[in-house]
């Protein structure tokens, strides 16, 4: 690296309600020298926070605009209503949205659920954000409909909430901008967040010089092999043990091409010698 580069790090943005923690735990015991930013962007600002490189991805929730965007989607969250805790419908465990046909239901201007007719009574004007649209059901004003991690997110002791059961879902995706190829840290972001192993997941991994030296001793080992049969299955078998081709990186290189070969070409030497 040259003194005019930056040192590498990725910048991961989020939407409210979404919890990247456990993500982002995984990230810095697999890349402790890249560090992770976490930039939190409201749900309406996402996409345009992507396309304009302010963030390398993020976890944004869909229907979004989503034009020059990739996305995975990860998981769907239970839509609630939030009420206040001496309305008619915390008596019961969960309503349709017809339940909801003599309410103010607020609609925010920030809300991402999709719906085709909005139930219930509009209200006057729309709030400005979630969180405005929570104060004005504190204060008895309508009710409002939003996924679950966001009616948590704005907990209040006089509010509760319960599931509709009939309303449109939010998903939660991870999204990036579109290019060929992915970038190496976007791509090993996407192998943490489906669960790939350290050894499976694409992008830079610690460890690759290791796995490199281990290949080439493999071969080393496999070529001695070659030149004499007892002596270099010897050889090859030892440098495995000792170089540590096994231990260092991959398993293909250290324990599989040099022992396995190495011992098939001893035998047959050894058995060539003795055959009357």
């Amino acid at each position: 690296m040259t003194g005019s580069e930056a040192p590498p790090s990725f910048r991961l943005a989020y939407v409210p309600g979404v919890t990247p923690s456990k993500w982002v735990r995984i990230w810095n015991e697999r890349l402790p020298d890249v560090p992770l930013t976490l930039v939190q962007v409201s749900a309406i600002e996402a996409p345009d926070t992507l396309r304009d490189g302010g963030a390398d991805a993020g976890l944004v929730r869909i229907p979004a605009d989503r034009g020059g965007l990739a996305a995975i989607p990860l998981y769907t969250e239970t839509t609630v209503v939030v009420v206040p805790k001496d309305h008619l419908v915390a008596a019961v465990d969960e309503v349709s949205t017809a339940d909801l046909a003599d309410e103010i239901v607020l609609h925010p201007l920030d809300d991402t659920l999709d719906w085709e007719a909005l139930p219930g009574r509009p209200a006057f004007e729309r709030p400005a954000t979630t969180a405005d649209a929570i104060e004005l059901v504190a204060a008895g004003i309508g009710v409002l409909v939003v996924p679950q991690s966001l009616a948590r997110l704005h907990h209040r002791k006089d509010l509760t909430y319960r599931p509709v059961t009939d309303a449109p879902a939010s998903r939660v995706a991870l999204s990036w901008p579109e290019a060929d190829p992915t970038p190496d840290l976007v791509e090993h972001f996407i192998g943490i967040v489906r669960g790939r192993t350290v050894n499976s997941t694409r992008g830079p991994q610690r460890g690759t010089q290791d796995a490199k030296g281990g290949s080439r001793g493999a071969a080393a080992g496999k070529a001695a092999a070659g030149r004499n049969g007892r002596g270099g299955a010897s050889g090859g078998k030892g440098g495995t043990a000792k170089n540590g081709a096994g231990k260092g990186g991959t398993a293909k290189g250290g324990r599989g091409a040099g022992p396995a070969k190495g011992a098939r070409t001893a035998k047959g030497a050894k058995g060539g010698r003795r055959r009357p």
